[in-house]
């Protein structure tokens, strides 16, 4: 969430740099006018206030010389009814800001590139030497993962629906290789290990921003106010909700989960293998900063989801995100997008984000800064890495003419082999 005040305070500004979100305006121009016509009842209702205190007196001065004061006291009683009306038509108006409030996306940094959406993004980086290189003529992961019998595409359905898979064998340990290698090197690199529940409850997605805007993609619990997580970032920020904590140094939070969500805006896209799954694995990074390091660190989180990719030897590229195609609460995003041999593209496994206050503001996680004034914290997250994306480019990228798969190096004393077959 935005400030209020600034919003209030820099109007043309603020229309400027949203209306290149592919956000309706509309809804800024309908909160200016409640916020004037907010002001302008708080204006009367302090000039009722005044008046009733005024005759309030009168009443007094009158009972204490005895003289009948009926004619007053029913001008206080006409004018406190006149406040009481007033009060609500202005609870509904503050009600109606703080509704429109929710529906704003985060303002963009002056370097994000203007955009519609991801055909705007901006490539930084690439990095295709990595290992093998730009791999061809290998099969699809799919296809592969079937043949070696370490993913099950068939009965996942059966259990569930499409978009679900079951990993088995050899599929099923280099989930959980992938899964303690990012964990073990991010530990490593400073970051605290949580290990949330997979359900919250409504607060904490309207805390990150998920929630009211984005609930068609969430898959909620029946009769119970509880969301199955779309990413470890809800309950990992939220971890935070409504505390003052200490952000002289970064706080820094890592998480396995796994992760849900409906797909509902892909329109039947990537429909088959491991690209696009209504339940899939990650890991997640989280830091709480102060607004002096911010930027700083958001680089840094950016570095440590490179460095396992570079790890991995997987080649890949970074984008930073048009003001079209970055998330709603979003203030500027890196994508890390690995190579998909099968498809000759490079797929995202990563966006990291900076939010600025605007997650904050909505969990309510504050800081004191060196003067002991209460600020809200800066939020930064981003993957560390999508799991199942980072298996797809496996068992692509390290495929072997006779059909097996080479394990990456870093991966070997986990997965206990070097060879998949």
């Amino acid at each position: 969430m935005l400030d209020l005040k600034y919003i209030l305070n820099n109007k043309n500004e603020v229309r400027k740099k949203l209306a290149t979100r592919n956000f309706n305006i509309a809804i800024l121009d309908e909160m200016f006018s409640i916020g004037e016509q907010k002001n302008a009842n708080i204006h009367e209702l302090e000039k009722l206030q005044a008046k009733r205190n005024s005759l309030s007196q009168e009443i007094g001065i009158r009972k204490r010389n005895k003289q009948n004061a009926n004619d007053l006291l029913d001008k206080v009683n006409i004018i406190k009814t006149q406040i009481d009306d007033k009060e609500k038509e202005t609870n509904r108006l503050i009600e109606r800001v703080e509704t429109l409030m929710l529906q704003i996306p985060n303002i963009p940094y002056e370097d994000v590139p203007v955009g519609k959406d991801d055909s705007d993004n901006v490539c930084i980086a690439e990095h295709p030497k990595l290992g093998r290189g730009l791999v061809k003529g290998v099969k699809a992961h799919y296809d592969i993962a079937s043949q070696l019998d370490i993913v099950d595409f068939v009965r996942s359905v059966k259990l569930a629906k499409t978009r679900f898979v079951l990993y088995k064998n050899d599929g099923a340990k280099l989930i959980r290789a992938l899964e303690n290698f990012m964990l073990d090197t991010h530990i490593k690199n400073g970051y605290k290990e949580i290990l949330p529940a997979h359900l919250v409850n409504s607060n904490m997605l309207y805390g990150t921003g998920q929630l009211p805007k984005f609930s068609e993609d969430l898959f909620k619990l029946a009769n119970e106010d509880l969301w199955l997580i779309p990413t470890a970032e809800v309950p990992v920020t939220n971890y935070h909700y409504d505390e003052i904590i200490d952000v002289t140094n970064p706080i820094k939070y890592v998480a396995y989960t796994k992760c849900f969500r409906s797909e509902a805006g892909s329109g039947g896209k990537d429909t088959k293998g491991l690209i696009r799954q209504h339940e899939f694995h990650k890991v997640e990074l989280v830091k709480f900063v102060n607004e002096e390091s911010a930027l700083d660190e958001w680089q840094k989180t950016v570095n440590d989801a490179k460095n396992i990719l570079e790890l991995l030897e997987i080649p890949y590229r970074e984008l930073l995100l048009s003001t079209g195609d970055m998330g709603f609460g979003s203030a500027k995003t890196i994508d890390l997008e690995l190579w998909i041999p099968s498809e000759q593209k490079y797929r995202e496994t990563s966006s990291i984000s900076i939010y600025n206050d605007f997650q904050a503001r909505r969990a309510k996680i504050r800081h004191r800064d060196e003067n002991g004034k209460t600020k809200y914290v800066y939020t930064i997250n981003g993957s560390g890495l999508a799991i199942d994306r980072v298996v797809a480019a496996i068992l692509e990228n390290y495929q072997n003419p006779d059909g097996t798969i080479s394990v990456p190096k870093v991966l070997i004393p986990y997965m206990g082999k070097e060879i998949i077959k």
